[in-house]
């Protein structure tokens, strides 16, 4: 048996920026994971960063390989009716617009930084449980090779993602939940090509929604509108470089380059909150928490958020014994976690073909967009929604 005073449940990006934001005010942590590192650091997720986040990495002096490598883009394009047109992110939100830095990159960071630094990680953590989490004396177990650990800390951190153990330890009655599944997915693919474009490109198509990025200068990434019962193996490389010229417009389709894709996946997609974001001593945190479509490109943004606040609060705790931080952590959290929903929520709407999109609500999906395209109060209000809204 060990002890500790934060419990961190999961290595993703809020568990691991959690464990770097205690170690920097001298909060002892341990970090479970079920996995091991090559499979957490391997997962292909976000590639969008906001300047909050950005900055996050930066106070933990861990965004030389960002500065370095990351591209800075200061808009965005939107297509639609074989037009397109920019939002300029930077010089509308009044802040340097956003970083293209792939999260596996992030993970690295934060994983090399964390071996040098001797944070504490328990990989291949098997059966975690959470106990007495309603108490003042919460503790964790695990397996490890068929023998039994246990943790006893003073909280716990669940950064383990919407099916993980922390938000299924919560009990139903002591929390509401609040979803949207969209009747669609994403088919994304990666590539070792040039991107066709040096910034994203969302496109409203009349056969689904395309977006264009990139991850480097050198490896693109590409969506496609997909059906839920779609299937990779109906999918071959060359339908889907296809789809996807046609959906970005031949603008796009002249300039990008076709490579084999090297992973290819289907994701559906989905808005997810739970409230509060707190049951006695367990805090969740991230994915735990809160899920949003990817169109917003919100997801690690808002982990990171969210373990800004919550590291906040337990220093504020630790360094004088007020608990006033930690109670109000949930609310903070959740003001930024809604609007952040709320844009996400809108962005999918304006740019993909639901069922049904025929007629009236097809005409005012153009209309939206055309009044972006010639209102600077309209783009404004996109530009500072995507590159990110201040903590409350």
């Amino acid at each position: 048996m060990s002890r500790t005073k934060v419990a961190i449940v999961g290595a993703g990006p809020a568990g691991m920026l959690l464990a770097h934001l205690l170690a920097r005010v001298h909060v002892d942590c341990v970090v479970l994971e079920r996995r091991d590192r090559a499979y957490v650091e391997k997962r292909v997720r976000a590639g969008v960063l906001e300047p909050l986040t950005a900055e996050i990495l930066g106070s933990l002096d861990l965004d030389e390989r960002l500065r370095h490598e990351g591209l800075i883009h200061t808009g965005i394009n939107l297509a639609y009716d074989r037009e397109t047109f920019r939002v300029d992110l930077s010089e509308l939100s009044g802040g340097p617009g956003i970083f293209v830095y792939g999260q596996q990159e992030v993970m690295k960071d934060l994983f090399d930084a964390a071996e040098a630094r001797g944070l504490h990680l328990i990989w291949n953590a098997e059966d975690v449980a959470l106990h007495d989490i309603a108490s003042e004396h919460p503790w964790v177990t695990w397996r490890i090779d068929g023998a039994e650990q246990r943790l006893e800390c003073d909280f716990i951190a669940g950064c383990d993602g919407s099916h993980g153990v922390s938000f299924a330890s919560i009990p139903a009655e002591a929390v509401r939940t609040y979803e949207r599944v969209y009747p669609f997915g994403w088919l994304g693919v990666l590539a070792e090509v040039p991107p066709c474009s040096h910034e994203l490109i969302y496109s409203n198509h009349e056969r689904g929604f395309a977006l264009a990025s990139m991850r480097s200068a050198t490896r693109s990434r590409y969506y496609i509108q997909c059906p839920l019962d779609a299937r990779l193996e109906d999918w071959p490389d060359e339908r889907f470089w296809d789809e996807a010229c046609l959906r970005l417009g031949e603008q796009a389709a002249a300039r990008l380059t076709r490579g084999p894709a090297f992973e290819k996946s289907i994701a559906p997609l989905r808005s997810f909150v739970t409230e509060p974001m707190r049951y006695g001593r367990l805090f969740l945190a991230g994915d735990a928490a809160h899920i949003v479509p990817p169109t917003g490109a919100k997801g690690l943004n808002l982990a990171a958020a969210d373990v800004l606040v919550l590291s906040r609060a337990l220093a504020a705790f630790y360094g004088g014994g007020s608990s006033a931080a930690l109670d109000g952590y949930s609310d903070r959290a959740l003001a930024r976690v809604w609007m952040a929903e709320r844009f996400s929520w809108w962005l999918t709407g304006l740019t993909h073909r639901f069922p049904g999109t025929e007629g009236f609500d097809r005409k005012m999906q153009l209309a939206e967009l055309a009044y972006i395209r010639e209102s600077r109060a309209a783009r404004t209000a996109l530009a500072e929604n995507y590159v990110g809204l201040p903590l409350a």
